[in-house]
Order: structure tokens, then C-alpha cells, then sequence
């Protein structure tokens, strides 16, 4: 799953442990996210969308990129 939270992170001049900090998560779970390692919960990607007052769907983007098929 593709998503923006490095983007967002970065914007507001945020480390992974700040954001880890008000997620409530480690920094380790920040990092995989990010890096695309790991897909955050449903109850976590609603918790980062909170935080960025955006829409999920503007922070995550399903899928890899590869048809399915």
C-alpha cells in the first residue's frame, strides 16, 4: 500500500518519533509504514487520518501498483 505520511510527517517538521509519540505506536511501526513494510490497522490509518485532518483515502492509496489478474 502506497501512502503519504512521509510527506505529511515532513511537512510539519516531524520525526517518526514525534509522530510515533501521537500515534501512540514505535517508531519502528512508523518507519515500516512508511516504507511500505507494513499496513497500519484500520483503527490506526483512521487514528493517522484524525491527526492530518484528511481522508484516508487522501493519506493511503490500495494496492501495489501491480494489475491484478
Amino acid at each position: 500500500m502506497k501512502n503519504r505520511l512521509r510527506v505529511l510527517r515532513a511537512e510539519r517538521e516531524w520525526s517518526q518519533a514525534d509522530l510515533a509519540g501521537r500515534l501512540k505506536v514505535s517508531r519502528q511501526t512508523v518507519n515500516a509504514i512508511e516504507t511500505g513494510k507494513y499496513d497500519p490497522s484500520l483503527p490506526l490509518a483512521f487514528a493517522i487520518a484524525r491527526l492530518f485532518k484528511q481522508p484516508i483515502e487522501t493519506i493511503f492509496e490500495p494496492g501495489d501498483g501491480k494489475s491484478a489478474g
